[in-house]
């Protein structure tokens, strides 16, 4: 993912080198859990011919024979494994048969109609489409002027250096307001969409732009003057009208208007009671990730040739995209309106623009924010301590979440096995057309799908609206293979491609990705046992669990059969890469900790304690599921034996203790005598210097002396006993301001450890090595909160500790968005819990809103 220059480890999302080949490992190809074999090979010198006798000649031809034995099998062999990667491939782009969550009744009707329409492109700064593959989109954008040069906004970039933007508000639904401030521009953009008789399928809805200027003195027109671009283009190529005697007389508001089989058709209107200038261009492409360019290089060419700064009036033949560019004198109040189903007689399209302009348009949004202001406060139910500028950066969290959720469609990209490429050298295959309705991480750096994130998203939005939240989840599983994989990165469509870097687009079908997903699932499931639910909600909850049994289960046992490690009930992350000189210790993307220290040297021995502690949410949830379904099958009493054997206190213990430390560690071939050094290399007829990883000593098997926090997880997910002592030191190693502790969250990383805040190559920071990451501090969080309540020697360390983390969390969080006006991706340990990283984060950094509401998963079995 990128944004600007940078590239953060995000970016790099793809595999390495050696996931690429993940079907191999150090010691040989892997198998099944029951053993894995080990090939081995050996150079042999070359023959010396001295007396060449008939005896030798006849060995030299049984040896001759031998080898052409040897290469026709060898061919025929190479031809069952590509056979065999054919067939994997295969497998790879093939749906899983079973029935489609998204047909479920629950996600029919109404609800789907009520979803049609939204703010679901999050990737520019305000984006409304429909949830169709092939969509009438429209956008705002503007010409933002930084150091006396103009510069045109459209797409959310860092480089942009907004002061601030983002949803102060957001319903999910119907209702929708922005704060966007660009040096010396403010508006606000509210959206609202209302279905009335004579709408189209979906309804109609309005944009709302409100322009001030911040500048304390306004020195010429040209100061007082924004240019905004609203646009409206279909992506089905549809052919757009425009009336051009209309912008010349401006007796009308119509901007544009065309017809569609999904909503008939439909009008732009524009309307306020400012003095605007309106021009417009009309175009014919099918490329909309390109609107950007196409519209400042028709601004750019029309200034030279005219010295203005304006679009030029005019249309190409059979154009479906209508820009309007309106300029109007700051402060301004402009409404702009998308009516439905204008072919049908007694549509009522007046009266309708009517109620979605002016001050009828005024009073509507006031009512829907009081709305969400209400819903905020009842769901939520701030704590008494929690200040007043806390709880604005709580809706401003959530609303920013909402406000992000997108509807992509599309198809991943999924890699070829090393060495493979198609006819047409294309190094991928395509996975099935499909769609994603999600929420997204970050809008400037990372606008698209990311499956570890969205178990920690829906936690917030499942609280908000569970149904919406089961629509997002069901979408998701959806996108599960034959064999039980779902692609980690979502990259569908054009516009999203448009925003990640080629090589690291491919996904691979042997990598997977922490399945949080199970975290709201597990939600979900406490809710129906508290009673949180009406019947009706929890009957669509039921169906929708006895629905997702089947895709869930194939989604488990892709993890249990692929990531397993060598002895039963061991698991690693397969796909790191064992043969790099280039990294100071291999990532393992596929954990979502990216560069966080595992065994030096990966091979098929490891084990890896955070999968473990993920397999075990994954199997008690799945047996609860099957008890709150009434299921006696044997896949049912599978995952509770699982759920016991996982949950086994003492084997934990013995795979995963440090006894001395209290610690929890990996387990793997290990040295900490690696480093990176300055080598010369020659690249045609330059010397070039790069950094090579040196081993100074050979590995052992043994646990990795890595404390942060993956050692956490057995306390995260609240598997130690509240009376053990491991608890207690546990505990210890949290508050230890030399280890973990910091007065604005936990690290990532102890500082005691060799890796603490190293870079891993040349290009790559440390990302998961010291920097507060907000989604395992909630956890931290969560399991605190769990063992004050539970009875036992050291209750009160644990609320003390809880109570001081909680505190300064939010108050870290909170002081950043009001310095910076943003949320971020990670704080800074080093600097003061200056916030750092992407921005805005509004995906799991938003999780700051259950810590102030208190609201924690439960962590009892």
């Amino acid at each position: 993912m990128s944004g600007g220059s940078r590239r953060t480890a995000r970016s790099r999302g793809r595999s390495s080198p050696g996931e690429a080949d993940a079907g191999e490992s150090a010691r040989g190809p892997r198998r099944p859990v029951e053993g894995i074999g080990k090939g081995r090979s050996r150079d042999h010198g070359p023959i010396r011919l001295r007396d060449v006798s008939l005896k030798t000649l006849l060995g030299l031809g049984f040896l001759a024979a031998l080898f052409v034995f040897f290469l026709v099998n060898n061919y025929q062999w190479g031809s069952l494994r590509e056979d065999a990667a054919v067939r994997s491939l295969r497998r790879a782009v093939t749906p899983l048969p079973a029935p489609r969550m998204m047909d479920l009744p629950q996600f029919q009707g109404e609800h789907q109609e009520s979803l049609y329409w939204g703010t679901y492109r999050p990737h520019v700064y305000l984006g409304i489409r429909a949830r169709t593959p092939q969509s009438l989109i429209a956008g705002l954008m503007w010409i933002g002027i930084k150091d006396g040069q103009y510069f045109l906004r459209h797409i959310c970039q860092d480089s942009d250096d907004l002061s601030t933007y983002g949803w102060r508000d957001h319903n999910g639904r119907d209702y929708g307001r922005q704060e966007i401030v660009d040096h010396g521009l403010s508006f606000m953009t509210s959206f609202l969409k209302e279905k009335r008789e004579g709408s189209g399928y979906g309804g109609d809805w309005a944009v709302r732009l409100d322009l001030q200027n911040t500048k304390s003195k306004v020195h010429d027109a040209e100061d007082s003057t924004a240019h905004l671009f609203f646009y409206v283009a279909d992506e089905e190529g549809n052919s757009l009208g425009v009336q051009r005697q209309k912008f010349e007389s401006r007796d009308s508001t119509l901007l544009a208007f065309g017809e569609r089989n999904d909503v008939g058709g439909w009008e732009l209107h524009l309307d306020s009671q400012e003095k605007l200038d309106a021009h417009f261009s009309g175009f014919r492409t099918l490329h909309m990730h390109n609107l950007s360019e196409l519209v400042q290089g028709t601004l750019a060419f029309h200034a030279r040739r005219t010295g203005q700064l304006r679009l030029p009036d005019a249309i190409e033949d059979s154009s479906n995209i209508i820009v309007v560019q309106i300029s109007a004198t700051v402060p301004a109040k402009i409404d702009i309106t998308f009516v439905s189903g204008t072919n049908v007689e007694g549509s009522s399209i007046d009266e309708r623009i009517n109620s979605l302009t002016g001050a009828m348009l005024s009073t509507r949004l006031e009512e829907k924010q009081g709305e969400v202001e209400d819903k905020y406060v009842s769901i939520f139910n701030i704590k008494d301590e929690v200040d007043s500028e806390s709880m604005i950066v709580g809706r401003a969290a959530i609303g920013n979440l909402l406000g992000g959720i997108g509807y992509f469609y599309g198809q991943s990209r999924i890699a070829l096995p090393k060495g493979f490429t198609q006819e047409n050298g294309e190094k991928f295959i395509s996975y099935w057309p499909a769609a994603l309705f999600t929420a997204v991480p970050s809008r400037s750096f990372f606008p698209r799908g990311f499956l570890w994130d969205e178990g920690f998203h829906q936690m917030i939005i499942g609280r908000w609206d569970a149904k919406l939240s089961m629509d997002i989840i069901g979408h998701w599983l959806d996108l599960i293979n034959i064999d039980g994989w779902i692609p980690r990165e979502q990259i569908l469509g054009a516009e999203a491609l448009s925003k990640v870097p080629e090589e690291f687009v491919l996904q691979y079908p042997t990598n997977g990705n922490p399945p949080t997903l199970f975290l709201v699932l597990r939600d979900l499931l406490n809710g129906i046992r508290m009673g949180k639910f009406s019947s009706q909600e929890t009957n669509e909850i039921t169906d929708f669990l006895s629905r997702a049994y089947i895709r869930l289960n194939a989604w488990f046992q892709w993890f249990n059969t692929t990531q397993s490690g060598k002895d039963v009930g061991t698991f690693y992350w397969h796909g790191r890469d064992n043969t790099t000189t280039k990294e100071l210790n291999p990532k393992t993307l596929t954990s979502g900790l990216d560069d966080y220290p595992r065994a030096s040297h990966p091979n098929d021995e490891e084990q890896h304690l955070d999968l473990r502690c993920w397999m075990l949410l994954a199997a008690d949830c799945m047996h609860s599921i099957a008890e709150l379904l009434k299921m006696e099958n044997a896949s049912a009493m599978d995952y509770h034996h699982m759920s016991k054997q996982l949950s086994d206190f003492e084997k934990l213990n013995q795979m995963h203790l440090d006894h001395a430390s209290g610690a929890y560690f990996d387990f793997g071939y290990h040295t900490e005598k690696v480093r990176l050094r300055w080598h010369e290399v020659k690249v045609l007829d330059t010397v070039q210097r790069e950094l090579v990883r040196e081993t100074l000593e050979e590995p052992q098997l043994k646990l990795v002396p890595h404390l942060g926090y993956v050692s956490l997880f057995p306390f995260m997910m609240g598997i130690i006993p509240s009376e053990s002592p491991i608890l207690e030191k546990q505990l210890r190693l949290i508050s230890n301001r030399s280890t973990l502790w910091t007065d604005y969250g936990v690290r990532s990383l102890s500082k005691m450890s060799s890796l603490y805040m190293k870079r891993n190559t040349e290009h790559d920071p440390p990302y998961w090595r010291g920097p507060i990451w907000i989604n395992m501090n909630y956890m931290i969080l969560s399991a605190l909160h769990h063992y004050s309540q539970e009875d036992g020697p050291y209750r009160t360390m644990a609320e003390t500790l809880y109570q001081e983390l909680r505190s300064n969390l939010i108050r870290n969080i909170v002081r950043n968005y009001y310095a910076t006006g943003f949320l971020w991706e990670q704080y800074d340990q080093k600097n003061k819990g200056k916030g750092k990283g992407a921005r805005p984060f509004t995906g799991w950094t938003a999780l700051v809103l259950l810590m102030m509401t208190e609201a924690y998963p439960s962590l009892q079995r």
